[in-house]
């Protein structure tokens, strides 16, 4: 549909909104894994313990995804959209009593709840971002707009390691009251930056309110509505799903375990704010590899960019784990380069032509990012079993079946399979 010239700055003012949400929810979501080594060290939990804390957050996706997409279904995604980011902030809000009661469950819930916003989010402006334009660059576009959720990611570790890592360690042999005092003012520290995050999004879904009706100028709700699960009748979807699962827990995982992983000394042996700090390495190169993937997608088949990627993934987590001092730090950081354009190309690849069930399918992607809560729990147990450089093989065999998805929508084989299902 063409746009008029009464319509055209509504419009150019939401896709500006629509990407300031993919900086956001990535600023927000890196925040947990800044949260880990302070966690780890403030309740005396071992990896596969606070790991619940990635469990929580991404326990999210699979609650909240199919309900989401059949809620964006009815009202929209614009409306879908001010929705999440209600529930992200009051997510936000409740670190505030969490760190009051210095509690670790209360940080769960905390987590929990505000991931249920970014799902709601992600379920609305991933597909939001790929109709705002021609289908031909939709591909481009997605990966252009998760640059910026990268770019949220890069400054994330930054305001983590300011206020969330920059303190003391707990004192060693002291008495429980004298840890209970330590506990909660450590935990008093974690709430601010999230605090700060819910002022911004409530001014956000203000200005997604007042320009809900520049959603007349594009299909802001399918026709029809589809049950939640038939897209998973298309091969394409089914098996997407799987990457998206496998993709966001290889991810997650070596970002939870990082900082802890660049302490240790026989990596780098940096304390835990430095080690904050480094990571933002990870997640910036992750930034610039999706504005270098979305010029590159326009000469190169997104499969082939997708299979190079996560081939190179696997590789450099195989390094770092039989490596030592800075070849592994560098191996290991260098994996979010080819992270990159894992997720939206994944996420493109498999909504391509589901029409009306697009809402659906997004829901079953989104869904599919709780293996950021199943994935990094076994890489949590497989570091306490054997140790932080083993465990990146978890990651790294996550890795390899991307590659071969990547390898699998270049051929036809897909599609062919999509058709015999519809006959």
């Amino acid at each position: 549909m063409p746009e008029n010239p009464s319509s055209a700055p509504p419009h150019r003012a939401l896709v500006a909104l629509v990407v300031t949400l993919f900086f956001i929810w990535g600023f927000a979501t890196v925040l947990v894994d800044t949260l880990v080594p302070k966690l780890k060290a403030s309740f005396s939990l071992s990896y596969a313990e606070v790991m619940l804390t990635q469990f929580s957050f991404f326990l999210a996706y699979l609650v909240v995804s199919l309900p989401a997409g059949a809620l964006i279904a009815r009202i929209g995604y614009i409306h879908g959209a001010i929705v999440g980011l209600v529930l992200m902030a009051v997510g936000c809000m409740l670190f505030a009593p969490a760190a009051s009661l210095g509690v670790f469950g209360g940080f769960l819930l905390a987590l929990f709840v505000m991931a249920a916003g970014i799902t709601i989010l992600q379920v609305a402006a991933n597909p939001l971002i790929a109709i705002l334009g021609t289908r031909e660059t939709s591909h481009s576009r997605l990966t252009l707009a998760q640059a910026f959720n990268s770019f949220g990611t890069f400054v994330g570790p930054f305001v983590g390691a300011a206020f969330i890592l920059a303190a003391n360690q707990p004192p060693r042999g002291a008495a429980p009251a004298l840890l209970d005092a330590y506990r909660h003012a450590e935990a008093q520290a974690v709430q601010t930056p999230f605090l700060g995050i819910a002022i911004v999004l409530i001014v956000l879904a203000a200005s997604f309110w007042l320009l809900r009706r520049a959603a007349a100028s594009f299909p802001d709700k399918p026709e029809r509505l589809q049950a939640a699960l038939s897209p998973l009748k298309k091969p394409r979807l089914a098996l997407g799903a799987l990457s998206i699962f496998l993709y966001v827990g290889a991810e997650v995982s070596i970002g939870s375990l990082l900082i802890n992983y660049l302490m240790q000394s026989n990596t780098l042996g940096v304390d835990a704010a430095t080690g904050g700090r480094l990571i933002s390495l990870y997640w910036g190169g992750a930034m610039v590899g999706r504005f270098i993937g979305s010029a590159v997608m326009r000469k190169i088949a997104a499969g082939s960019v997708l299979a190079a990627c996560a081939f190179g993934a696997a590789l450099l987590a195989g390094i770092s784990g039989v490596t030592v001092g800075m070849v592994a730090a560098v191996a290991v950081l260098a994996v979010g380069l080819c992270n990159s354009i894992m997720f939206p190309t994944i996420f493109a690849l498999a909504i391509e032509n589901l029409g009306d069930e697009t809402p659906q399918g997004s829901g079953i992607l989104c869904l599919a990012i709780v293996g950021g809560a199943i994935v990094p729990v076994i890489t949590g147990f497989a570091a306490d079993a054997f140790g932080l450089a083993t465990s990146l093989f978890v990651p790294a065999l996550c890795y390899l079946w991307i590659a071969a998805y990547g390898l699998l929508t270049r051929s036809t084989i897909l599609d062919r399979n999509a058709v015999a299902e519809a006959a």
